[in-house]
């Protein structure tokens, strides 16, 4: 199994528009982060996960040309506006692609991009819009993509609730401030987790701090992890510095075996 970090930053994206601090003006490439994306490949599956406004220049950079199916973590606009850009693998041939998301967001997702969800929707004269066949899971229940199954989990963000999953060795926890006690059993062991963690210190209420997320790996017995949605007050090589040997922040373009 391979895992691509896409984009491994915050909602604001780094380098933060009008800021000038140092992980900003960084010549550091791997401070550039792009708004969260991942890619899971199981042999010819390749899972997308998320979709963020910068999900074309992520795939181009990434040259990836196809993908099986696309995970939704939550609908929030920087892990969702970025969809449309799947119209580049069903605009010209192929059945749709089947998009997995929660349930609970099912009408939310409908009602916000009413072009191609709503009633009568169709593309235009010398236009096209994504086919896409929204798949709704329910907490916990495992779902089957190509040669992939993966169990959805969802964590508390805030007032909301986003969702991770497991598949084989590999833990993903997108945008979560805690692990409910019934997922520390899905997702102990893990070899490799993935989770978000926006800066030392100052406890966020909806996303996890940088210790939070260590504490987190070290209580599921993570062999390798991987800090993501990581924002401009953390700077990549400092933090690798400072990280536990067995955690280490992911970086946009970072590609790992599972």
């Amino acid at each position: 199994m391979r895992l691509t970090f896409l984009g491994t930053g915050t909602s604001f994206g780094v380098p933060v528009v009008g800021c000038s601090c140092p992980v900003c003006t960084s010549a550091d490439p791997r401070n550039r982060r792009s708004r969260h994306g991942l890619l899971v490949e199981d042999g010819d599956t390749r899972l997308l996960v998320d979709t963020p406004p910068e999900l074309r220049l992520q795939l181009l950079a990434a040259d990836v040309s196809d993908v099986s199916a696309v995970f939704i973590s939550h609908p929030h606009a920087d892990h969702v506006h970025g969809i449309d850009d799947l119209r580049a693998f069903t605009a010209y041939s192929g059945p749709a692609l089947p998009v997995f998301l929660a349930a609970e967001y099912e009408q939310v997702m409908r009602e916000r991009f009413p072009y191609f969800w709503g009633p009568g929707a169709a593309a235009g004269p010398g236009s096209s819009i994504p086919e896409l066949d929204l798949t709704p899971f329910e907490d916990r229940a495992l779902q089957k993509v190509g040669a992939l199954q993966f169990r959805p989990i969802g964590f508390p963000h805030g007032p909301f609730r986003s969702y991770g999953f497991r598949t084989g060795e590999l833990g993903v926890i997108v945008d979560a401030k805690s692990v409910p006690e019934d997922a520390v059993e899905l997702l102990e062991g893990v070899r490799v987790l993935v989770i978000n963690a926006l800066w030392w210190g100052n406890p966020h209420p909806s996303h996890f701090s940088i210790e939070e997320a260590v504490e987190v790996a070290s209580r599921l017995g993570a062999e390798r992890t991987f800090l993501t949605h990581l924002t401009h007050r953390v700077e990549h090589a400092d933090l690798a510095d400072k990280l536990p040997p067995s955690i280490e922040p992911a970086h946009d373009g970072l590609v790992i075996e599972v």
